[in-house]
């Protein structure tokens, strides 16, 4: 008898764009770590759970593996994928670099409207850690410095941004563990949004600096301590 694989909390689709579904819903759940890093994404299993058909479970994987967030192994499936202390290094470099110009940009084309926008963030933030939701405040999170981009007007920046989404996703969820309480990761964005306003780019950039390069420190670290997935080391 073939052994069932356990359940990962996977609510059923409808049937319209199946494979977008689905690669959503895994998204979701390596976010919020019911698929940790190193694990296998049983088709068969997420299939079931789904309610739908082991193909476009395949399709949606092949779309993570594009995105980075899958690896394939010949003959073996797909796993989530490990981050190195390295991948860490490149993520934070390109943020670095993304988001020192965005937030510039940003403070030139500030208006009252976009900065209340800003401030509702971070109190959306607050409003998550009082609801005790951390993979809510991940997303809350990475929409803070999407939002930053979005203002700064660039479009081809916001495609690059767009474009590590599902790694900065990943690496936004292992920062929500480097803070016993969860109102200090909300706190953590008030210096940058309180330089934008002042409209200092140097000032702006010590702050991103600051900002990022913490999360760069701990989450490399955080990284070099997680041991590896018995799965994926076979």
């Amino acid at each position: 008898m073939r052994t069932m694989s356990p359940p990962v909390g996977l609510p059923a689709l409808n049937e319209t764009d199946l494979v977008g579904q689905v690669a959503r819903r895994l998204t979701e759940a390596i976010v919020q770590g019911r698929l940790p890093p190193g694990s296998k994404v049983v088709e068969a299993g997420v299939a079931r759970e789904l309610g739908v058909s082991r193909a476009p479970v395949r399709e949606a994987a092949r779309l993570l593996e594009q995105q980075g967030l899958l690896v394939a192994h010949p003959r073996r499936g797909f796993f989530v994928r490990q981050f190195a202390a390295d991948d860490i290094d490149e993520i934070y470099d390109l943020r670095l670099c993304v988001e020192r110009h965005a937030a510039v940009l940003a403070a030139r084309n500030l208006t009252p409207e976009t900065r209340d926008m800003l401030r509702r963030q971070i109190d959306v933030l607050h409003e998550m850690a009082d609801l005790d939701d951390p993979a809510r405040q991940v997303e809350e999170d990475y929409r803070f410095h999407r939002l930053i981009c979005e203002i700064a007007g660039n479009k081809r920046m916001l495609r690059l941004f767009d474009d590590l989404a599902s790694e900065l996703r990943m690496v936004i969820g292992l920062i929500g563990r480097l803070y016993d309480d969860p109102h200090e990761i909300a706190r953590t964005h008030e210096p940058v949004l309180a330089a934008i306003e002042a409209g200092h780019p140097e000032r702006i950039v010590a702050h991103i600096d600051h900002h990022l390069g913490h999360a760069w420190r701990e989450v490399g670290r955080l990284v070099r301590e997680i041991p590896p997935w018995p799965a994926a080391a076979k």
